[in-house]
């Protein structure tokens, strides 16, 4: 078997002198933190696993510290969407340098509109519940959208969209360090909660380690941390997305209360004791539990009690405490 090398690029200028001569600043408007330091980068792109001969998409490069690591592993395409088009100049750098090597393509765009199926449609697509395809998602991601870009991810995962139509395609990617601890936190941990319950209903979430945030530029007032999630073969629910994020959500609103005390206003006011106790008897969940001690069987469970009573109850499903009363009442 041959084992991949690591490509030696031709001599290039530094991430930091390029962002000096482009004078390309940090926009903390868009949340950039620029990572310079490469054994940092290339711990991050080994915590991918193999991508050799595969198909790489990078969210936000900036000026390209990350991508240089993943060029040295030689992806067969390397796809980076940038939303920010300073970086242009420094990516087509990389392009060029690398051409003979890889196939590279700069999208600059925002990862939220960005169409996977197209990007990836040369690549092979996996079953299932057979191995993840041969395509990786890596990015350091600005902190400001990072959790409402895993939670849109975790929606496509759900319905094998996406990235996913191909596969359980695995991603790594960064986090401020407490948001990485609150995706893997385990039962009973003090961070635990509605996202760590929703990542670890169709992930494998592995927490790979840590960046000082004195690694970045400008430093951060937080640390980093590494986390990868792997589709699993065999989610935890397989409901509507929508509602299970809504019985989670709704019981964490509450999560230093008994979880019943969050459950129940899934329920209308006149019905909430009633339902709120049969909501827990069905799922055969202690009600006096507090959210964070529940384990993921235990929600999927409260989750498949949430949709038998929404069935018997059909309206209820339109309910969120949250709104005001004149909206609960016109949907009801």
């Amino acid at each position: 078997m041959s084992v991949a090398t690591s490509l030696r690029l031709p001599p290039l200028p530094t991430v930091r002198d390029l962002i000096k001569l482009y004078k390309l600043r940090a926009l903390r408007q868009l949340s950039q933190n620029f990572l310079l330091d490469e054994r940092i980068t290339d711990k991050i792109v080994k915590a991918a696993g193999k991508i050799h001969n595969h198909h790489v998409l990078e969210v936000g490069p900036g000026p390209g510290s990350i991508t240089r690591s993943i060029i040295k592993r030689q992806p067969k395409k390397l796809i980076v969407v940038e939303k920010d088009p300073r970086f242009l100049p420094t990516l087509e750098l990389l392009k060029e340098a690398s051409q003979n090597h890889v196939k590279m393509e700069i999208e600059i765009n925002d990862i939220r509109s960005y169409n996977f199926e197209a990007g990836f449609a040369d690549s092979s697509c996996n079953e299932w519940t057979d191995r993840p395809p041969p395509i990786h998602l890596i990015g350091n991601l600005p902190f400001s959208v990072s959790t409402n870009l895993i939670i849109r991810w975790l929606h496509q995962i759900s319905q094998k969209s996406s990235a996913w139509s191909f596969g359980r395609t695995p991603m790594t990617l960064t986090f401020q360090k407490e948001v990485a601890e609150r995706i893997v936190a385990p039962v009973t941990d003090e961070q635990r909660c509605r996202l760590s319950v929703m990542c670890q209903f169709w992930c494998d979430v592995d927490h790979k380690f840590t960046i000082p945030g004195k690694a970045f530029l400008p430093k951060p007032d937080v640390d980093v941390g590494v986390v990868t999630f792997t589709p699993l073969k065999y989610p935890l629910v397989k409901l509507e997305f929508k509602m299970v994020e809504k019985v989670i959500r709704t019981i964490f609103n509450m999560r230093q209360k008994y979880a019943i005390k969050g459950g129940s206003r899934l329920f209308p006011e006149n019905l909430r004791d009633e339902l709120g106790l049969k909501l827990f008897a069905l799922a055969d969940v202690d009600q006096r539990t507090r959210p964070f001690e529940l384990t993921n069987e235990e929600y999927a469970r409260i989750c498949y009690a949430y949709k038998l009573i929404c069935e018997e109850y059909p309206d209820i499903e339109k309910y969120d405490f949250r709104a005001p009363k004149n909206v609960n009442a016109a949907a009801m």
